[in-house]
């Protein structure tokens, strides 16, 4: 009931400040350009030609008086102006959602749910908060995976993803959440231990711990690696979990998440190494109005909002 008036009053304001002649066709449109990025990928997740989303597109900006996007050959990127208004855009979807399916009710929604996501955001994030979400709607059964590695939306291994790499293909429907943050990490018996050097950045005295081979594109593999310029590192490891452990142990430094790292009270030594990835919500085109889906989705969205702070560091 509170959340319907919530609703209610989102719906209020936002139609109190509309500029007359604006359409929520348009809006739509809107976001689903900002989120594919193009105007065919678009139009294919509205199912409405091409010409028709230009023209909804063209139609908001003169109803906003101003240029949403920057047409390039490669595609459709936001102006500022347009990235203000994503966040208010997504308030309006919320609102015509619940609108639309303000007759159903939870205990109808049921069957079973695929997320694939990071070892580590589900144990840590999502799975201590999944009770409440069991709680809210009893029949539907959700399966997480994380393997996310071998997981591929388009080929239906998962229903929807939350991940940190955006997709390049694939009939999917991407929102960013949030941030998740990495900073250096050490043990308290590494640190009274160390060696400080006074030149900011200089590690030539510390041991390392990263990841194998298997996992040398990651961004903090990458800047471990740049930061030894050809040194051995202490360890490497094929997971974060083992990782974390390492760390704790004393055997070096490691680039973790913060939210992880500082609930395992290991100490920051450098907080803003420039590897923090951006979390994405992933869903099938095809099933982004499937009711349990966008249960899933509304929860984990929620979620990510209200651990901002701790997962951004």
């Amino acid at each position: 009931m509170e959340k319907m008036q919530d609703i209610d009053k989102e719906i209020s304001i936002i139609g109190n400040s509309m500029p007359r002649g604006l359409v929520w066709d348009d809006t739509r449109a809107f976001l689903a350009v900002a989120r594919c990025g193009t105007l065919s990928a678009a139009a294919l997740e509205l199912n409405i030609g091409i010409a028709t989303l230009s023209r909804r597109i063209e139609r908001l900006e003169t109803a906003l008086k101003l240029p949403l996007f920057i047409r390039q050959q490669s595609g459709y990127q936001l102006t500022e102006d347009g990235a203000d208004l994503v966040e208010k855009a997504e308030v309006m979807e919320a609102a015509a959602q619940a609108f639309s399916s303000g007759a159903d009710t939870q205990a109808q929604i049921s069957g079973q749910v695929r997320l694939a996501t990071a070892e580590n955001l589900a144990t840590e994030l999502i799975l201590p908060a999944l009770p409440a979400f069991r709680a809210e709607y009893p029949e539907l059964l959700v399966e997480v995976v994380t393997d996310i590695s071998t997981i591929n939306l388009h080929r239906r291994d998962a229903d929807l993803a939350v991940r940190m790499v955006r997709p390049e293909r694939g009939n999917v429907t991407l929102r960013r959440l949030g941030t998740l943050g990495y900073g250096l990490y050490c043990s308290p018996d590494y640190e009274s231990r160390r060696e400080l050097n006074p030149d900011q950045g200089d590690y030539d005295t510390d041991t390392f711990i990263t990841w194998g081979e298997m996992q040398t594109h990651l961004p903090g593999a990458q800047w471990v690696e740049r930061i030894l310029r050809g040194r051995k590192p202490a360890l490497t490891t094929t997971s974060l979990a083992t990782q974390v452990s390492a760390t704790k142990a004393g055997l070096g430094l490691a680039v973790l998440p913060h939210f992880i790292a500082r609930d395992r009270g290991l100490i920051c030594i450098d907080s803003d190494i420039g590897v923090d990835q951006p979390i994405y919500l992933v869903i099938q085109t095809d099933l982004a109005r499937s009711r349990r889906v966008r249960a899933l989705a509304d929860f984990l969205t929620d979620l990510v909002a209200r651990h901002h702070e701790r997962l951004s560091g």
